[in-house]
């Protein structure tokens, strides 16, 4: 069973982990983490990060997957990775997002008419790509399934082993990776966090935000 993972500049480090932790738990499992050349990326983090095969040699993928971060925003008109995405969809058994990765599956106009979920700041740009945006943590519309925003990206990854290869499979993995969830705070979503908490976010979220936007409508605009 192969998984891949796309990598970028600017990645969110763990949109990528958590699935990467989850799919390389499964027995026999093969995880490829993917770019446009064997160089290392630097993620949002300011990490290097080392892909194991890029676009060229990457093989056929069971599930191709696209996480997000500020390196999104670039790939929303990036002809080779959209192109990339497309062609592993169209063999895959599942396409899959986490966080602001879905904007980019819809960029590639593989989320019209799909249900679909995003970090929240960014949800409703979805529906400028044609997708239905959806307040959950994982959604799974047909063979698309999509993970919130950064830390869903572990749910989201026993979803889809779970959709592979059964419910026990995915507990033996959760069991051993010990994800017994319990925050601190419950303030992981806006409706938890409160207003002013949410208002301080959007704030200091602005500028970037404001440039997703305008690479979604761009997007849009391309999709016709």
């Amino acid at each position: 069973m192969r998984f891949g993972i796309l990598m970028f500049p600017d990645l969110m480090q763990l949109d990528l982990a958590g699935p990467a932790e989850v799919f390389g738990a499964v027995p026999g499992a093969e995880l490829h983490l993917i770019w446009k050349t064997p160089a290392p990326v630097t993620n949002s983090a300011g990490w290097r990060m080392v892909p194991t095969t890029t676009f060229a040699d990457c093989p056929p993928l069971d599930v191709i997957c696209v996480p997000g971060g500020r390196g999104q925003v670039a790939l929303m008109d990036d002809d080779e990775t959209l192109g990339f995405l497309r062609l592993q969809s169209a063999g895959a058994r599942f396409t899959t997002s986490v966080c602001t990765g879905s904007l980019v599956l819809g960029a590639a106009g593989l989320l019209r008419g799909y249900r679909a979920a995003c970090h929240w700041m960014s949800r409703d740009q979805l529906a400028l790509l044609g997708a239905i945006p959806v307040a959950e943590r994982v959604v799974r519309d047909r063979d698309r399934i999509t993970g919130g925003g950064v830390t869903a990206g572990i749910d989201f990854g026993l979803a889809v082993v779970a959709e592979l290869c059964g419910p026990e499979a995915a507990k033996l993995v959760q069991l051993g990776l010990e994800y017994d969830p319990a925050p601190p705070f419950s303030a992981g979503s806006p409706e938890g966090a409160g207003p002013a908490l949410v208002a301080e976010a959007k704030a200091r979220a602005r500028g970037r935000q404001e440039q997703r936007l305008a690479a979604t409508r761009a997007a849009a605009e391309r999709l016709g």
